[in-house]
């Protein structure tokens, strides 16, 4: 074997992350009475689509039946994998964009409805699964970044590339009562955030900043700021919230997970698996177990009570986003391959791992 293929061999391969010492015992799966998986007896599902550019988000409808996915061109992608994973297979959403697609959410309380946005020509887009065409679409002032669901789905909010929380309410025209029911903008200030998602009951909104250490958490309507947690040395990148709601996780630029305890606001534990940037983060739909996608080429999965580590999934390419099905121990994530010299061209990514794949 060549000097060269050797060492390309070894940069792909994944190191196993290290071990942290051993938890109390009563947190431990043994004693809770707790099933965990066979995750290395899981292999990933990649789909893999010839583009110039990345899947840059991934979704899964509420009841878990749809993914879709957006990033490569001015389409929503919406797979059924229960029944095919192949490209050709999928539902494809167009028309509402004239630019590239870089995020998508679905409506939590509905299985069809879902909205799409792109930075570049500034429209938010509300699509209905069932027609082929968009039932409404808005037009921003501002480059959204992200866009996240009320959990009563008449509202959401999205944030700008410019760093600014702004929201939008789903509803009637006052002045004219006979007019269809539209999304449009509320009239709030806004606040700085890099990422933001509400919190289960609705009634709060939790911020990060990627230049800010710490993660804020603010009150809806009023705004005002009911929490301000330190989590990082570095920026504050990624959040996600258990769906017990019993823990808050951070992940930021200093390669670590905090979990903050929900009912006293404290550092429960620190997760130091990961060896670069944290840039996305899941609870399994139980909370028993947390996803963790970073600069590498794996997604960590993490033992939510103890912070232990329990399997690396190999990745073709970094992934900006990780997700768990809603209902099963599946995960979806995406990203787009490196150029390599001498290999073949990038393309864009969308995987699965879980059992039955």
């Amino acid at each position: 074997m060549s000097s060269f293929a050797q060492q390309g061999k070894d940069e792909e391969e994944i190191q196993p992350p290290q071990r942290p010492p051993s938890p109390p015992p009563h947190t431990t799966f043994a004693v809770r009475g707790v099933h965990t998986p066979t995750f290395s007896a899981f292999r990933p599902r990649d789909v893999r689509i010839t583009s110039t550019q990345a899947i840059t988000h991934v979704a899964w409808s509420c009841e878990g039946k749809k993914l879709a996915a957006v990033g490569i061109d001015r389409m929503v992608r919406v797979f059924h994998p229960e029944k095919s994973m192949e490209t050709r297979s999928a539902s494809l959403f167009s028309g509402a964009h004239s630019d590239e697609v870089d995020f998508v959410a679905w409506n939590p309380t509905h299985p069809e409805l879902f909205c799409s946005s792109s930075q570049k020509d500034r429209r938010i887009a509300f699509w209905d699964a069932r027609q082929s065409r968009h039932i409404q679409q808005y037009t921003l002032k501002v480059s959204p970044v992200q866009i996240n669901y009320a959990p009563d789905g008449r509202s959401l909010l999205y944030v700008s590339s410019g760093n600014q929380l702004f929201f939008m309410s789903y509803g009637k025209d006052s002045d004219d009562s006979t007019a269809p029911a539209q999304w449009s903008p509320m009239d709030r200030s806004p606040l700085t955030a890099s990422s933001a998602m509400f919190n289960h009951t609705g009634d709060s909104v939790i911020l990060t900043h990627m230049s800010e250490h710490a993660i804020r958490i603010v009150d809806v309507p009023s705004l005002a700021l009911r929490e301000n947690l330190a989590a990082h040395v570095g920026g504050c990148v990624a959040a996600a919230l258990d769906p017990r709601g019993r823990y808050l996780a951070s992940g930021g630029f200093d390669s670590i997970v905090n979990l903050f305890d929900t009912s006293e606001w404290i550092a429960a534990r620190t997760i130091t698996v990961c060896e670069q940037a944290i840039s996305d983060l899941s609870f399994s739909h139980d909370g028993e177990y947390l996803a963790i996608a970073g600069a590498g080429n794996y997604i960590d999965i993490c033992a939510t009570e103890t912070g232990v580590p329990l399997h690396r999934v190999p990745a073709l390419a970094s992934s900006p986003k990780v997700t768990w099905h809603p209902s099963n121990y599946v995960i979806a994530y995406c990203g787009q391959t490196k150029l390599r010299e001498g290999g073949p061209a990038p393309v864009a990514v969308i995987s699965l791992f879980g059992p039955g794949l």
